[in-house]
C-alpha cells in the first residue's frame, strides 16, 4: 500500500483540532486539499475514519486507533528531524577518534580541549591504541579519523596527511653518564641493555626498521607497553630507553635523562591525521578535522 506521509500529517492535523477548516489554516494549504487527503486514506483502508458533527468533525473508532500510531510515528520523525539538525548545527552528536598516547599528548589534546569549549554538547570518544590498531579501526568504519604516527601501513583507501614532525631518541640515566658527548655506532647498542616499547607500536616498528638497515638487531633487555614506563625505566639506570623525543624532553630539562649521539642522526617521523575515503564523517568529526587543518595551515 503506497500512502503519501503528506496524508497521514493531514490526518494527524484533522484529529487534533477537530476541524477542516483549521487543519487547512495550520497547513497553510486549501480546504478541499484536506478533505481530498482524508478521502484518500478512508479509501485506502477501507473504513471512515472521521464522522462530521455540527462543531466539526471527530474520529471514529477505526480513525482512533491509527491516529494513536500514526501521531507516534509522526513525533518520532519530527524528533528525528529536531536531532539531526541540532548534528548538522553542532549542538548534539559525537566524535569517535583513534591516537596513540603519544599522537594524543603531544598533537591532539590542545585541540580537543579547545573543541570541547566551542561545542560543549558534543560528545567525544578517543580510543586510544598504537598506530596499526588505529588505521585497522578507521578502515572497519569504527572511527571517524585517526591520529597516527608514521611508519603508518595503509590500504588505499587511507589518507594521511602530516601535521608534525617527531622524532626517536635513545635516553639514559646517570649510570650511562659515560656514554655522554661520545658520538656512537648504532652496532654499539646491541652491547647495552636496551628499553624499547613492544612490536606492535610505529616507535618500535621505525626503529627496527632503521637499524636493521645498519646491520643492527636490539636484543632489549625490557619491552613495554608505554613510552612513559620507558621513560621511568631509565631514569631509574635500568638500561638505554627509545623513546619519542616528547615524551623524555621533561627528564632531559631536568637533567636526570641526557640523549645519546651517534655518528648518522636518525630521521625525523611524522604525525599524521588519517581519514578513509570511504567512510563518512559525522558532522562534529568534520567541524574537528576543520580545526585541525586551519592550525595545520597556520604554522606553514
Amino acid at each position: 500500500m503506497d500512502i503519501s506521509l503528506e496524508y497521514y500529517r493531514v490526518f494527524c492535523h484533522v484529529a487534533k483540532s477537530g476541524s477542516i477548516t483549521m487543519a487547512a489554516q495550520q497547513l497553510c494549504i486549501s480546504q478541499p486539499a484536506v478533505s481530498q487527503a482524508v478521502k484518500q486514506l478512508e479509501a485506502a483502508h477501507s473504513c471512515r475514519l472521521f464522522l462530521r458533527t455540527s462543531k466539526g468533525v471527530r474520529l471514529t473508532k477505526e480513525g482512533e486507533l491509527l491516529y494513536g500510531y500514526v501521531k507516534q510515528g509522526l513525533e518520532a520523525i519530527l524528533e528525528g528531524e529536531r536531532t539531526l539538525k541540532r548534528m548538522q548545527d553542532l549542538d548534539a552528536g559525537e566524535i569517535r577518534i583513534g591516537a596513540s598516547d603519544m599522537t594524543l599528548q603531544f598533537y591532539l589534546l590542545p585541540y580537543l580541549e579547545s573543541f570541547h569549549e566551542t561545542y560543549p554538547n558534543i560528545k567525544v570518544i578517543v580510543f586510544n591504541a598504537p598506530t596499526p590498531e588505529t588505521v585497522k579501526s578507521l578502515c572497519q568504519g569504527k572511527i571517524d579519523f585517526g591520529v597516527v604516527s608514521t611508519p603508518a601501513e595503509s590500504p588505499e583507501e587511507v589518507s594521511l596527511t602530516p601535521v608534525r614532525e617527531i622524532r626517536n631518541v635513545f635516553v639514559a640515566g646517570e649510570k650511562f653518564r659515560y656514554l655522554k658527548g661520545r658520538r656512537l655506532s648504532y652496532k654499539e647498542l646491541e652491547r647495552l641493555p636496551c628499553i624499547v616499547l613492544e612490536g606492535n607500536t610505529s616507535t618500535r616498528a621505525f626503529t627496527d626498521a632503521y637499524l636493521a638497515e645498519r646491520g643492527v638487531s636490539l636484543g632489549p633487555e625490557f619491552e613495554l607497553a608505554t613510552s612513559d614506563m620507558v621513560v621511568q625505566f631509565a631514569v631509574r639506570n635500568m638500561g638505554i630507553g627509545c623513546v619519542a623525543e616528547d615524551f623524555a624532553r621533561e627528564k632531559i630539562g631536568a637533567g636526570e635523562l641526557f640523549c645519546l649521539e651517534f655518528e648518522e642522526e636518525m630521521p625525523g617521523r611524522q604525525i599524521c591525521v588519517a581519514t578513509c575515503l570511504r567512510s563518512p564523517v559525522s558532522p562534529a568529526g568534520r567541524r574537528l578535522l576543520e580545526m585541525l587543518g586551519e592550525a595545520s595551515a597556520g604554522t606553514r
